[in-house]
């Protein structure tokens, strides 16, 4: 008995300091997620993320400083999480049309997810003078980054700066509106295939314009 002890400790790995911290971020944010999903943004409040992330608020602001803090991680997260899935399509040597279908779909996959109808909660309820002035970093960031997603998969769509803006602006109208309604319907996924395919024929036909 005393060997197999000594074995099972031997065997037993401790987590770094790094682990231990990474493991406490995700809970604390992945509490931000379920009490915005299961009480809404306003609702949400300190108390409330400490109690379901299991940690002090004191520790909750050691690691993100204040709450804007910690629903800014979401927000990074969740666009990381749309770029990460965008950038494992191939758009090399693909017609416009397949490569619009691919983009839709993948967004959808996206923006029709629980959890970023709680990022637009986010965005729909931060103070606008206080997150620019404090966000802006990560607006310009965010805003680069989309703008290398878009590119790769239409970059050879020569609009002119006004039209490329204001279709990648309707993309996302569309998008986030489509995940908005979403909340407070029932099963509609025939219908929701109807509404992206207009997407699909928007973008096709929009791009195609301009040479894609």
């Amino acid at each position: 008995m005393s060997e197999q002890l000594k074995l099972s400790r031997a065997h037993h790995k401790r987590r770094t300091h790094a682990e231990r911290t990474a493991e406490t971020r995700g809970r604390i944010k992945d509490a931000v997620v379920e009490a915005i999903s299961d009480l809404g943004f306003h609702r949400t409040t300190a108390a409330e993320i400490s109690r379901r992330a299991g940690v002090s608020w004191g520790a909750a602001q050691h690691h993100f400083g204040d709450k804007d803090g910690i629903l800014t991680a979401v927000l990074v997260d969740s666009f990381n999480q749309f770029a990460e899935r965008l950038a494992s399509i191939s758009v090399e040597g693909r017609p416009l049309e397949a490569r619009v279908a691919s983009f839709v779909d993948a967004a959808w996959e996206h923006f029709g997810d629980p959890r970023y109808r709680c990022t637009l909660e986010i965005l729909l309820n931060l103070p606008p003078p206080d997150w620019v002035s404090r966000e802006l970093p990560l607006r310009d960031a965010t805003l680069e980054a989309w703008s290398g997603i878009w590119d790769r998969f239409f970059g050879e769509a020569k609009l002119s700066p006004r039209n490329e803006t204001a279709v990648q602006y309707y993309t996302v109208s569309v998008l986030s509106g489509l995940a908005a309604i979403k909340r407070f319907e029932g099963p509609v996924e025939e219908r929701r295939g109807i509404e992206l395919g207009f997407l699909k024929e928007t973008l096709v036909r929009e791009l195609g314009r301009g040479g894609g």
